[in-house]
């Protein structure tokens, strides 16, 4: 038996805004098929020069990523969602921290999100729910 769901798609997100989260989900999509290790050198090399985003601006970007895409907006979009969510706040000059994870709890999943100010955005899930694996995280002055 089957369980009807329907997919929560943010609304009010402005047409310039999901004009510009589709064009940004085919390089989403492409990175979504490399290697993690190639992903991560790609993503440490777009990350530079960027101011860390708020959880204002990350939360904007994620809900246009959903609001322009259903696979985005379903449950098995967390890959395409969260590197399009970090690439729509790259053209904004700001970078999210991008992480990769699994679940703590049993079953096993992974997943895939942006982080903005210490927190998951708009995951729906506490802190500590998912264990971090790769994370790209904004650099500092300090790093660099």
């Amino acid at each position: 038996m089957t369980t009807p769901s329907a997919l929560d798609r943010p609304a009010g997100v402005p047409f310039t805004r999901r004009l510009t989260a589709r064009l940004v989900l085919l390089p989403a999509r492409a990175l979504s098929l490399l290697p993690p290790r190639r992903l991560r050198a790609v993503l440490d090399l777009v990350r530079r020069g960027a101011a860390p985003a708020s959880a204002a601006q990350a939360g904007a970007a994620r809900d246009a990523m959903c609001a322009a895409s259903l696979r985005c907006a379903g449950p098995r979009g967390c890959l395409p969602r969260s590197l399009g969510a970090a690439l729509l706040c790259r053209l904004r000059g700001t970078w999210p921290t991008w992480c990769t994870g699994v679940r703590v709890v049993p079953p096993f999943t992974a997943h895939a999100w942006i982080e903005a100010e210490g927190h998951p955005v708009d995951e729906g899930v506490p802190d500590g729910y998912f264990t971090r694996l790769m994370v790209v995280a904004p650099v500092s002055r300090t790093d660099t």
